[in-house]
């Protein structure tokens, strides 16, 4: 009776593993943070939101989890050695499964963008790709924080192209965001690489050859 009890919660924990692993990899409790930059746009545009308005929303969020399963695929060699905890590494989750999960998402987020409408489908499309190309190289390159920047750009064009087709009106409102997601990346980046805390401007003079 003990041994069947033993095997009953064994068996019921491994899901929970999983689902566990999986709401670490996908990094779950940020999602919350996402939906803002297309709701921005829909303010930007002072329209109010509809239907196509929550199928940017599905698109960003789509897009967000499939970047993040895409970055620990793209770091499973360097996390088994700094941060073997991760789901990647510790064996929780198989990389092939989050890079299938990856293009998955990413398909769903395009799918919805095309059901919100062509103008949004324009958006979503290089709001993808730079996502892709982020996580897969630019992030360890000098371009890293300028895709980053890109992103949130894109992401707040992409609620505003939805909602009404016309994303123009939104440009300056994604300008100020971009540059200011690049000020912080860029800060950032250098806090972490022991550089100073003062973001790069104006450039600095370049020296005589």
């Amino acid at each position: 009776m003990n041994g069947g009890s033993v095997t009953a919660v064994g068996a019921g924990a491994r899901p929970t593993g999983v689902a566990r692993a999986w709401a670490e990899l996908l990094r779950l409790p940020a999602l919350f943070t996402v939906p803002g930059d297309a709701l921005a746009g829909v303010a930007a545009v002072a329209a109010a939101p509809n239907s196509r308005t929550l199928l940017a929303v599905g698109c960003s969020l789509c897009l967000y989890e499939a970047g993040m399963a895409l970055n620990d695929w793209a770091d499973r060699e360097e996390d088994a050695a700094e941060r073997p905890h991760r789901p990647l590494p510790s064996g929780r989750v198989h990389p092939a499964a989050a890079f299938s999960a990856a293009c998955a998402l990413t398909a769903a987020g395009l799918a919805l963008a095309a059901r919100a409408g062509r103008p949004a489908l324009t958006i979503a499309v290089p709001l993808a790709a730079t996502a892709w190309a982020y996580d897969l190289a630019l992030k360890r390159m000098p371009a890293g924080p300028t895709a980053m920047a890109t992103a949130r750009g894109l992401d707040l064009l992409l609620g505003a192209a939805a909602t009404t087709g016309h994303p123009r009106e939104a440009l300056p409102s994604a300008a100020l965001l971009a540059t200011h997601t690049l000020a912080v990346t860029t800060v950032s980046r250098r806090e972490t690489t022991g550089g100073s805390t003062l973001a790069p401007w104006p450039p600095s003079p370049r020296r005589p050859c």
